[in-house]
């Protein structure tokens, strides 16, 4: 079993964050339907992000929710009774990615530090300004915390997080095996 972060919640309790990845159809209002439900649960989503997948009627959901016991299975069961839901797979949170853009000042004096930095992190520079350089990075959420914490004392302007993004290690695809089945069944 995967190790799960948790997050306290008022009382003291714990909620164990969960990644699902979902496939829907690429269709409107499908995004609503979904985020409603987890709201009629009452549960908190700590990362949604949403795109297109390699098919374009297709859409992949990554979704990082918090829950309290075994609520989860209740959860994505009524997620599997909504209409334009394909599949869900809820996957191990250590082979989620999420990107991060990140302003951070960089004078000359603290410029090279700022660029060791990135490249310590295995991060891109995309933009560098007089009094300024804006750092992507991709990786674990420990990661980029990590970036963050290292960058802070030179002075972050500006900051962008994605949500989590997921997919399932291996070479087999989710999307593929779906939708092959879904021609079967038609």
């Amino acid at each position: 079993m995967a190790d799960r972060s948790f997050e306290r919640v008022t009382g003291g309790s714990e909620r164990t964050l969960h990644t699902l990845s979902v496939l829907v159809e690429n269709k409107p209002g499908v995004l609503a339907r979904v985020a409603g439900l987890f709201a009629r649960r009452g549960f908190n989503i700590h990362s949604l992000a949403v795109g297109p997948t390699e098919h374009p009627e297709v859409s992949r959901m990554s979704v990082v929710v918090a829950v309290e016991g075994l609520p989860l299975e209740q959860v994505t069961k009524q997620l599997n009774k909504l209409i334009n839901v394909i599949k869900i797979l809820e996957l191990d949170p250590g082979h989620s990615v999420q990107l991060l853009l990140v302003k951070v000042k960089a004078d000359p004096t603290t410029r090279s530090h700022v660029l060791e930095t990135a490249a310590l992190f295995r991060a891109t520079v995309v933009d560098v300004a007089t009094d300024a350089v804006t750092i992507e990075a991709t990786g674990s959420a420990d990661k980029l915390q990590a970036l963050l914490r290292v960058l802070e004392p030179y002075g972050i302007r500006e900051l962008a997080q994605s949500g989590m993004v997921a997919l399932g290690r291996g070479a087999r695809s989710m999307t593929d095996r779906t939708l092959r089945a879904a021609d079967r069944s038609a």
